[in-house]
């Protein structure tokens, strides 16, 4: 029972029961529609930061959108300079290729000048050596030898000074003596042999003491013979110092003389019985020669003749084989040079290909650029999205 006022409701009345239930139902709803209001407020205090995180977004995707744009248009800028770029490159390369061959034509030209002038030079020096080889096979034609010379009769038959000429002639190149040389003093020897220094030109004088020789063969008494002695003696000595004042000069003539007696008779004489004559010509520097030993004493000096022209002869091969030397020296160089400018070429056109390669892969990247990320993963301005409750 239920009193309300001055009515009282009993609980089991149909009428009151329906009140109550309504009473119930309204009172559920009151609480339901608080826990929504209540639930309403905490969705939309959580709804804030997600509707400022979808206008930043919108920003972002506005800002995307006008960077694309400015992008394409960086693009075709990029499209027309890359264009212009390999314009550029392109008659880069034609002058420089033209460049490189008119270059290369310049050097293989003097290239080709100057090898043929090393050629002729070369052509040359050979000349030269087979010239300076010639003349050492004619020298050693003219060259007689010792044996020719001591077989020849009549070189051991004459007398005085055409047996001297007979011997020097036959023993001797005739550039390499003078007969009847006149000296600077004055003095004519009968002959000068222009040997090189050391010792230089020496002098041959042709005396004969016949007369004083002729007594010593006649001689019958002792007296005779002692006059004879004598007189051979002073004649021998007299020459000798004759010899010594006339054709030793220093600085002009070697420091000895040669004193020719015609006569081996004589000349052994003098050796067998008057050897203080001959160690006084020694002393004096004038050494006394016969036809026999005066053709021993010119193969001497011819062999000294040949060993200097020889020596004249070998330096100018010498010299001309350092020429030539010179001459290959210089053309190899020249190739390296040559082989320097083909390489330098080369160089410059794999370069070229280089760069080309570099602005073709340069252009391939441009035309598949990928545009998937526009900014780091680090921007503060980008709120991230949270669970409820955290």
């Amino acid at each position: 029972m239920i009193t309300i006022g001055d009515t009282s409701y009993a609980l089991n009345d149909p009428l009151v029961l329906a009140v109550l239930a309504g009473a119930v139902v309204l009172l559920l709803i009151l609480v339901l529609l608080i826990v929504a209001a209540r639930a309403a407020g905490r969705s939309a205090r959580l709804a804030e930061p997600l509707a400022l995180q979808l206008g930043q977004l919108g920003q972002r995707v506005q800002s995307l959108g006008d960077g694309q744009e400015r992008l394409a248009g960086g693009l075709h800028h990029v499209s027309e300079a890359q264009a212009q770029s390999q314009t550029a490159m392109l008659q880069l390369m034609e002058k420089r290729l033209a460049e490189v061959q008119e270059r290369m034509t310049e050097n293989l030209s003097g290239s080709s000048r100057r090898t043929a002038q090393s050629l002729g030079e070369l052509q040359e020096r050979l000349k030269v050596i087979d010239k300076a080889q010639d003349n050492i096979t004619k020298l050693s034609g003219d060259v007689l030898s010792l044996q020719d010379i001591l077989s020849n009769k009549q070189t051991r038959g004459a007398f005085g000074e055409i047996q001297l000429t007979d011997i020097v002639t036959k023993a001797l190149p005739s550039d390499s003596f003078t007969l009847q040389a006149t000296l600077s003093n004055g003095k004519r020897a009968d002959c000068l042999i222009h040997l090189p220094n050391p010792p230089g030109p020496i002098a041959i004088d042709s005396k004969f003491p016949l007369e004083a020789y002729e007594q010593l063969r006649r001689a019958e008494t002792q007296d005779q013979l002692n006059r004879a002695v004598q007189a051979l003696r002073l004649s021998v000595r007299k020459h000798i110092k004759d010899i010594a004042e006339r054709y030793i000069l220093e600085g002009e003539t070697a420091d000895g003389a040669l004193f020719f007696l015609p006569s081996e008779a004589i000349y052994a004489e003098l050796h067998a019985n008057f050897p203080e004559v001959v160690r006084e010509g020694f002393a004096a520097r004038v050494w006394i020669v016969s036809p026999t030993t005066c053709m021993a004493t010119l193969n001497t000096m011819r062999a000294i003749l040949k060993d200097a022209r020889m020596r004249e002869q070998a330096g100018a091969i010498r010299r001309e084989l350092g020429l030539l030397y010179a001459d290959v020296d210089r053309l190899g160089t020249r190739v390296e040079n040559l082989d320097r400018h083909f390489g330098q070429a080369a160089k410059d056109i794999s370069d070229i290909k280089i760069s080309a390669d570099k602005a073709g892969r340069r252009a391939k990247r441009l035309d598949n650029f990928d545009f998937e990320e526009l900014a780091g993963e680090g921007d503060d301005r980008i709120v991230k999205l949270t669970k409820p409750g955290e």
